[in-house]
């Protein structure tokens, strides 16, 4: 439903310019970059729709069009159909690898015409709108595990489906909306199990390269046996009133462990990661038991964490070996310092980061790169486009693109606060969570700090789906923002 002109009027007075001026700013610098990755010494013509800066440009005209329409539909449309947008993008994300052709081993693209769209862009924003009408609707409580589930069924359907078409980087930006669930009260432990996820598998496989000095034990697997046993701990310490429970977690395992290494470092040398692991498992079975005493559920999820870890730790090499692609393995592995590989999976880091420091303070130039304009890193106007804003402006350039992106993430939280129902809240925030997810990883993975998992950098790198695909679920969020007060008096 388009607004008529007294209402477009009204809206556009209560659009938030401030976060406009910040779109149309970075959108603007993503440009140039593209221009810069995308120059060629001796090209006359930057504006020719034929090269990839002139088709940028017509991504952003086209861009802006659908802000332009986003803020002339009436907000309470995007509510209304949420849940039929969610059903059919759910649909294209099933039927895109029996339609995409293979595009470095991914699926995930679909050729309409002379123009390819990545359906997994567009999906991000149909499933906030259908996780702000569930979460905002009557009687949601997200404390609730039926509740919880359904709303974390939303998110898992889609990443799923995308990992189907091989795009495991399109899929690991859904893991963003759990930073939502955090801000609309989901116990932080869930957070906390994630992030002792990923150091079981980082710690596990940098350090098993590694035998400990005094026992025939691989350092990666006694360290995270060791961290498993101190989390368990530490979630008694914090959700269990009785400290007593934590005590003889302590007691024991101190025990038992330090009994274990003194005997391989002076009798007989063995393998001491067997006596952390009947520590773990000891220490669950004991929680359990505990728990069907007392009738206590914290202490029966604390036993679940602690057989939880134990198996994800000894998974690790499955997952590496069997689950990811070769590709991916690769990177892993370089990211982990474990192979060197400069002429292949660390090829794009490498450069990058030479391109990156080559800039310096200043930056060596519009147009003056040289990594850049002898087209030595590879995706250098897609997924490491930042490569080129630090080659071109150096240190100040870039820092003023990341204050950019930071200033426009605080101003989006702050929209999202002033939001007087949930719905609006819970769809701000899951505009944030995107963005601050992809800015973290891209630039991480560009500077070598995080995996190349091959995730664009919000209207920066090349490409109509990203950009339309940012634009949409932004500015969908300022047309919410601006109806917020039309039930006030």
């Amino acid at each position: 439903m388009i607004q008529d002109d007294v209402s477009a009027r009204n809206i556009f007075r209560s659009l938030d310019w401030v976060t406009i001026i910040l779109y149309l700013l970075l959108v603007t610098a993503g440009w140039f970059s593209v221009v810069g990755a995308t120059y060629n010494y001796g090209d006359s013509l930057v504006l020719d729709f034929g090269t990839r800066a002139g088709k940028q440009l017509l991504w952003i005209g086209l861009a802006f069009v659908w802000a332009l329409t986003l803020l002339l539909i009436d907000d309470r449309i995007y509510d209304t159909f949420a849940n039929l947008l969610y059903v059919i993008m759910m649909g294209l994300l099933l039927i895109t690898p029996f339609l995409a052709g293979d595009i470095k081993g991914s699926y995930s693209w679909i050729k309409l015409g002379p123009v390819s769209l990545q359906p997994a862009e567009f999906a991000k924003t149909a499933t906030a709108l259908c996780l702000a009408k569930l979460m905002g609707s009557y009687g949601y409580n997200i404390h609730r595990p039926r509740d919880f589930a359904r709303a974390a069924g939303m998110v898992l359907l889609p990443m799923l489906l995308i990992v189907l078409q091989r795009e495991t980087g399109s899929a690991l930006v859904y893991l963003a909306f759990f930073l939502m669930f955090y801000r609309e009260g989901m116990s932080g432990s869930v957070l906390f199990v994630g992030l002792a996820a990923v150091v079981y598998f980082v710690v596990g496989l940098r350090y098993n390269v590694y035998e400990m000095p005094f026992a025939a034990t691989q350092m990666g697997t006694f360290s995270v046996l060791l961290l498993i046993w101190i989390f368990t701990i530490v979630l008694n310490l914090i959700y269990d009133r009785d400290r007593t429970h934590a005590k003889w977690l302590f007691v024991g395992g101190l025990a038992i462990n330090g009994i274990a290494c003194l005997i391989s470092a002076f009798i007989v040398r063995f393998d001491v990661s067997w006596a952390l692991l009947a520590t773990c498992l000891g220490s669950a079975i004991y929680l359990a038991f505990e728990s069907l005493r007392n009738r206590s559920l914290p202490l029966l999820l604390m036993a679940a964490f602690a057989v939880g870890s134990v198996a994800m730790h000894y998974s690790t090499d499955y997952v590496l070996n069997d689950i990811l692609e070769p590709h991916q393995q690769t990177r892993v592995r370089v990211l982990l310092g474990l192979e060197e590989d400069i002429n292949g999976a660390g090829y794009n880091v490498r450069q990058s980061e030479i391109a990156i420091g080559s800039g310096g303070i200043l930056g060596k130039g519009f147009l003056n790169g040289t990594q850049t304009k002898l087209k030595y890193v590879p995706e250098q106007d897609t997924d490491f486009i930042f490569c080129t804003v630090g080659e071109e402006m150096g240190f100040i350039g870039s820092a003023a693109v990341l204050i950019t992106f930071l200033l426009l993430i605080l101003r989006l939280i702050h929209l999202a606060e002033r939001q007087r129902f949930a719905s609006g809240r819970v769809y701000g925030y899951c505009v944030v969570s995107i963005f601050l997810f992809h800015v973290f990883i891209n630039i991480g993975m560009v500077m070598g700090l995080t995996p190349v998992i091959g995730i664009p950098l919000p209207f920066f790198s090349y490409g109509g789906s990203s950009l339309w695909g940012f634009t949409i679920l932004l500015f969908i969020f300022l047309r919410i923002d601006a109806g917020r007060n039309r039930y006030t008096t």
